[in-house]
């Protein structure tokens, strides 16, 4: 006889929700991400999961983090992550606990910026963790959120002298990447930045 652990759908699931998605402190399962769980022969993990937005920079980061995860768990033996974009994504998938705890149950002023004349002022402070290197702003109340290189850049490109319009055309330059594309992202990372109080327009 076999001894052959065979792997479970909940087991999957406790992995995923060690996976935290950088930009909100929020793990994956419960931010909505994973679309479906398959186990084939006990072992080989199949997950269907999405991103909050096309173009998100995080994208192959938060692909490995799950694979990483899965991978640790007893007896499976490959993890295969399917993105899928329909349905696409939104607020509503999220756990309605968590996003009242994280603000986004209550209704939210999104801030009206005018992209031409606003220029935001990076506020907080940046620090890296010694244990695991990890990448930390905190505000001014001392509240601290996980962000990765792209978000402390742009932050750091916040520091009152430029439009969004024009940190928008530096960021869509440096990384090649379609203007529109980028716009949509830091208007996303601005809005967030704004919340998680790290910026003032």
């Amino acid at each position: 006889m076999s001894t052959q652990q065979t792997v479970t759908e909940e087991q999957v699931y406790a992995a995923l929700k060690k996976c935290m998605d950088p930009e909100i402190p929020v793990n994956v399962v419960d931010l909505g991400l994973i679309y479906g769980v398959k186990v084939a022969d006990g072992k080989d993990v199949d997950i269907k999961m999405t991103m909050t937005t096309r173009g998100c920079p995080l994208h192959d980061t938060l692909v490995s983090d799950v694979k990483r995860y899965v991978g640790k768990v007893n007896g499976v033996a490959n993890v295969n992550v399917n993105i899928v974009w329909d349905p696409p994504w939104s607020l509503e998938k999220m756990n309605q606990d968590v996003r009242e705890k994280i603000g986004f149950g209550r209704p939210q002023l999104r801030f009206q910026i005018d992209y031409e004349k606003s220029k935001p002022m990076k506020t907080g402070r940046f620090s890296k963790q010694d244990d695991d290197g990890s990448l930390i702003l905190a505000n001014n109340k001392d509240q601290g959120f996980m962000v990765n290189e792209a978000i402390v850049e742009f932050w750091n490109a916040c520091d009152g002298t430029k439009t969004i319009n024009e940190i928008t055309d530096q960021f869509s330059a440096k990384l090649g990447l379609p203007r529109q594309q980028v716009e949509q992202e830091a208007v996303q990372l601005l809005q967030q930045l704004l919340e998680a109080e790290l910026l003032k327009a």
